[in-house]
């Protein structure tokens, strides 16, 4: 027997008057989980803004899914002139993911502005030349524009009080695939607890209720890359990382449990290490909304120096 009589709208406030006399028995109105995850994270942002004293939201747009999708949600949470964007291309970022920051920006009606780091890298590198003499060029020089972007978005945050939304989800987190200081640079992390697939998964529902390309389907559909090398892309397949990066974090499997189920033992191995070396990382990011029941920080607490390995028989 259905014994529902009233059902408010999930994420809004809402006050229901209900006959008891007369009232009837109505079905259950099922929501799709995409759209609970969207509203939840817009409802996070803007009760977040609205305790801690602040109204506008800044953020740095690369073109990429997770920068568009934030800004989406910061967007809907504020409203668009209390959001800005801000494009840092390098001498790396290509054509089509500064098209995609800007359109980005357009579809969203935001205010959107262009900070090119490439002389600010340059003077970086040549600050260091001495100390980096006989080495290759590598990590260490990849995460400098990661850290000069975040520095730009923090003296914006500064000098007018806009609060920095900083942008990686939960796959990226787990991995260790984000830089301190850098791209974790923020006052709130907004879809830090969204895997990689559920980032795809809702930025196509965002497009699918706006009934148009509100995030740009290139955004989408290219390969995710950071941009801080010559043809650089994710080092990560997300169609298999993501789900494993799940099992081990929200759905507490074993890494033993994983390779029972036939996972490649080599690919658990390396996906259990990264979420356990990188906890010094998560510890320092930016406070995130919770939407699963182990968001890194909330819902999941582990020491930092934690040399236990399930699978070592040591």
């Amino acid at each position: 027997e259905n014994n529902l009589i009233a059902q408010a709208d999930a994420f809004e406030e809402t006050i229901i008057t209900v006959d008891l006399d007369n009232a009837q028995s109505i079905d259950l109105i099922k929501v799709k989980r995409e759209e609970k995850i969207y509203q939840a994270l817009v409802l996070g942002v803007r009760d977040y803004f609205a305790k801690t004293g602040h109204n506008e939201a800044v953020l740095g747009l690369s073109g990429g899914i997770d920068s568009s999708l934030t800004a989406c949600i910061a967007v809907d949470a504020l409203g668009c002139e209390n959001v800005y964007g801000v494009s840092m291309p390098s001498k790396y970022s290509s054509d089509h993911s500064k098209d995609d920051a800007r359109i980005i920006a357009e579809n969203l009606g935001i205010d959107y502005r262009v900070i090119p780091i490439e002389t600010t890298a340059t003077a970086f590198d040549s600050a260091l030349t001495q100390s980096f003499e006989d080495t290759n060029p590598g990590v260490a020089e990849e995460n400098i524009q990661a850290r000069i972007r975040g520095a730009l978005l923090m003296a914006l945050s500064n000098k007018f009080n806009w609060l920095v939304l900083s942008t990686g989800n939960k796959t990226e987190l787990a991995m260790g695939y984000c830089t301190l200081y850098g791209d974790m640079n923020g006052g709130l992390a907004v879809i830090s607890d969204l895997s990689k697939t559920d980032v795809y998964a809702l930025s196509r529902w965002v497009n699918e209720k706006a009934k148009t390309e509100r995030i740009p389907v290139n955004s989408i559909e290219k390969p995710p890359s950071a941009e801080l090398r010559p043809d650089q892309v994710d080092p990560f397949d997300y169609n298999v990382v993501s789900p494993l990066v799940t099992a081990l974090i929200e759905d507490e499997k074993s890494p033993s449990e994983l390779i029972a189920e036939g996972i490649d033992e080599e690919l658990v191995k390396d996906i259990s290490r990264r979420i356990r070396i990188n906890e010094h990382k998560r510890r320092q990011a930016a406070p995130g909304l919770r939407v699963t029941s182990k968001a890194f920080g909330m819902g999941r607490r582990v020491p930092i120096v934690n040399k236990y390995d399930e699978l070592s028989h040591d």
